[in-house]
């Protein structure tokens, strides 16, 4: 597209700096040079793309490969898409402004489950098929990845192959085979597909067919071919790969504006919500040293004045004050601000608080997720009333006069009593603030909806019944209504969505189009979110949503992600479920194995694997 033909369709849109590239730091490589060319789908806004972390290391990954291309596409707002429609202008890339339907791999990012119809109106406003076997050898191949590729059925009809666990290794060998099968003679893409699925890591859906029983469970799921596995397992680095280097610097503010620095992968805690907690094992921590260099660069080649050390439990990793330490020393006059997201309140200690003071502060924010002891213990949170209250007087002490708190409702065997407890704890925090910030102590309190997920102990779990959920939400807003106490929650039907699809099977694909085609988009945004057209759609092919939500699983039920593993094993996440009836918690795995069969599925001498084991 030319310069011209950019500027005009640009002047159409509210936000031109989502559509024009450019930025520093993007990489623009020689079409013809590359064999292989790629694009990376982030299926929302440039903002909320730009801020993921995974997007920005394949897209470094695969430009640092000489024959390789790689280039970014974001989901177009309204605007944007009746621009491109208007000028009969097709989805194109940032870098090279080249449409979609000209790369050999497409690849989605699938990180939360109301993105899916935005990926039907990136593949239609790109011209590309919806429908996977639509699509012959002249159409790029359609891969995805991220974590909702654990249940990737609902979108089985839409997608080639999924990648399930970490992608940076297997992505470059999809792009080998891919590279190496195009240039024989007579290329094809179910070859090139049955071949993909040899690969550790690699679903491919057309290769297993499903029943069902009359009642809509699902039946059976076999595969069809010789190459797909009976069980696809996910695909793991067990040394986390160095992180970008040059990160690219948007124009425009984005949801994360700042260095990020993945310093560990997994976690050891085990709630038993947290299908990350348990999808992203082992723990693999990146050596101090190499955190502090990966710093250094992506400062200096991005201006960017605070820094993110990224992990699920920052507060967990091995090395933490001796790396807070040091980069306080370097950064300290340089006012360059340090955050810690995800912070353990058992973890998080008046050192940890002193260390973040001496710079320009960010926000504390912790996640106790109940408010008794006794349904901590059942989702196995292992925080107790007084940690959360020795963190908060440590904070406020040392100068920070407003925390975040992260509270869920609906969860299994959850009474009034316990949500009544929420409402006492934050007041018990509050009142801790103002001994120390008088007026000045302020309070956000996030209070999401439950939703069980795929590979964890609930995955079998009912969602709590949505005039439940409302009674509770009630109490909360009685209980906090505080001048000092912001209080948010989920939209109820959003909620049942999610909880819809993630759990959902192959019969909801012809949901997700027809809600697509009577024009859901960005459901993920309030403001665009319309559940009558999910609810027509799902009407219109003869599924009741509570049936994915409201009813409980039979331990010997298929489940649609029985093909799937995670590498953590059915028999441990059932054990589990039934420790939490029982009013048990579990130990952290740091301190002792519990079997949950990651370190058989990788053979791995120790888990989990920490800055000793790295050599650190």
């Amino acid at each position: 597209m030319s310069g011209t033909a950019l500027d005009r369709l640009l002047s159409r849109v509210t936000k031109p700096g989502r559509y024009s590239g450019g930025e520093w730091n993007s990489v623009r490589k020689q079409w013809d040079a590359a064999r292989v060319k790629v694009a990376l789908a982030y299926p929302d806004t440039y903002e909320v793309g730009m801020s993921n972390l995974g997007v920005g290391i394949l897209y470094e990954r695969l430009n640092n490969e000489p024959d390789v291309l790689a280039e970014r596409v974001y989901a177009p707002w309204g605007d944007m898409e009746r621009a491109l429609a208007a000028g009969n202008v097709e989805l194109y890339t940032l870098e090279s402004r080249r449409p979609l339907r000209q790369f050999d791999l497409l690849g989605f990012s699938l990180q939360y489950e109301l993105n899916y119809s935005n990926v039907l109106s990136m593949l239609h406003l790109a011209g590309i098929p919806l429908l996977a076997n639509e699509r012959d050898e002249s159409w790029p191949i359609v891969l995805a990845g991220g974590s909702c590729t654990y249940n990737p059925e609902p979108m089985a009809d839409f997608v080639d192959l999924f990648v399930l666990g970490d992608g940076e290794e297997v992505l470059l060998e999809l792009v080998r085979l891919y590279a190496s099968q195009r240039a024989a003679p007579g290329y094809s893409k179910v070859e090139f597909l049955r071949r993909a699925a040899l690969l550790r890591g690699v679903y491919v859906p057309s290769l297993y067919r499903v029943t069902y029983h009359d009642d809509g469970r699902v039946a059976s799921i076999e595969p069809t071919d010789k190459h797909a596995p009976a069980v696809v397992e996910k695909r793991i680095v067990k040394v986390l790969p160095l992180p970008p280097a040059r990160p690219v610097v948007p124009y425009l503010e984005v949801i994360h504006d700042r260095v990020a620095v993945e310093i560990m992968r997994g976690c050891s805690r085990g709630c038993r919500f947290c299908q990350a907690g348990m999808v992203y094992r082992p723990v693999r921590e990146r050596p101090v040293a190499e955190v502090l260099e990966a710093v250094d660069r992506q400062l200096a080649a991005t201006g960017h004045e605070e820094v993110s050390l990224v992990s699920l439990s920052s507060t967990d990793y091995s090395g933490i004050r001796p790396l807070l330490e040091k980069l306080q020393e370097k950064y300290a006059r340089q006012r360059i601000s340090i955050s810690l997201p995800s912070l353990r309140t058992d973890a998080f200690s008046v050192e940890l608080a002193h260390q973040l003071q001496r710079t320009r502060k960010s926000g504390l924010t912790f996640a106790p997720e109940a408010g008794s002891e006794r349904l901590r213990t059942v989702i196995n949170k292992g925080v107790t009333a007084a940690d959360l209250l020795a963190t908060a007087e440590a904070a406020f002490r040392s100068g920070w006069h407003r925390i975040k708190l992260y509270f869920m409702i609906g969860l299994p065997t959850e009474t009034d009593e316990d949500v009544l407890a929420i409402a006492t704890l934050v007041k018990d925090v509050l009142a801790v603030g103002r001994r120390h910030a008088a007026g000045r102590a302020r309070l956000s309190v996030s209070v999401s909806t439950f939703i069980p997920k795929a590979h964890t102990p609930f995955q079998w779990a009912a969602m709590c019944p949505a005039e439940v959920v409302a009674r509770r939400q009630a109490i909360l807003q009685r209980e906090l209504r505080l001048r000092s106490v912001e209080l948010s929650w989920s939209d109820e039907a959003t909620s049942r969505l999610e909880g819809v699809l993630s759990r959902g099977d192959r019969r909801l694909g012809r949901v997700i189009q027809r809600a697509w085609e009577l024009g859901a988009r960005f459901d993920a945004w309030a403001e665009c979110f319309h559940p009558e057209l999910w609810a027509a759609a799902l009407n219109e092919a003869g599924l009741d949503p509570a049936f994915y939500t409201g009813r409980e699983r039979a331990r010997d039920e298929v489940l649609p992600w029985s093909r799937l593993s995670s590498g953590v094993s059915d028999s441990f996440l059932w054990d589990e479920n039934e420790r939490s009836i029982q009013g048990q918690s579990s130990e952290n795995c740091r301190e002792a194995c519990l079997g949950c069969g990651i370190r058989e599925s990788f053979d791995l001498s120790r888990c989990p694997v920490t800055l000793d084991e790295v050599g650190q």
